[in-house]
């Protein structure tokens, strides 16, 4: 991945973003997106949660269900 370092009057714009912003040339071609990083602390954060709770996710987790590996696996190589 690259890295830009951002001089502080660019950077003073961006951080007061709580959006997505997307980047244009002067041509208007789209050069990038830019999405602002969230603190952990902070409550919009929550938004990137998994809808489902703790519990909910564990009971999934012990769900035995589908099919085994090698029967799939056999599906693929069945003519």
């Amino acid at each position: 991945m690259t890295s830009l370092t951002l001089d502080a009057g660019t950077l003073s714009r961006l951080q007061n973003l709580g959006d997505f912003m997307e980047f244009r040339d002067e041509a208007g071609r789209v050069l990038g997106y830019f999405h602002p990083a969230e603190p952990a602390s902070d409550p919009e954060s929550a938004r990137h949660r998994s809808p489902f709770s703790d519990e909910e996710l564990r009971r999934r987790r012990q769900e035995r269900t589908g099919r085994p590996l090698a029967e799939i696996l056999a599906n693929f190589s069945s003519p």
